[in-house]
């Protein structure tokens, strides 16, 4: 079992797409999808809580991991897999 993961997203993002892929390769069957294209009060919530504007914004539990360059960094860096594992 994997942390839970929330990702905020827009329906035609690249780099989300790839997130996701990189999630599920490292093991997580399901992620809490936050589609602020769809929802400007979700995209407010998610500037309010990560101080930026862009897509894909990633919390692995509590934890914000940034987006897609962040997180391909932390699982090169051998510490993704540690962080779902902890915070499952």
């Amino acid at each position: 079992m994997s942390a839970p993961v929330l990702m905020y997203t827009t329906a035609v993002c690249p780099y989300c797409i790839r997130a996701k892929q990189l999630l599920a390769a490292r093991g997580v069957a399901a992620i809490e999808e936050v589609r602020v294209d769809l929802d400007p009060a979700r995209r407010d919530e998610m500037m309010q809580r990560t101080g930026r504007r862009t897509v894909p914004q990633i919390y692995i539990g509590e934890t914000h991991v940034g987006g897609c360059d962040e997180l391909v960094a932390l699982d090169r860096a051998g510490g993704l897999q540690p962080l779902l594992a902890a915070s499952a």
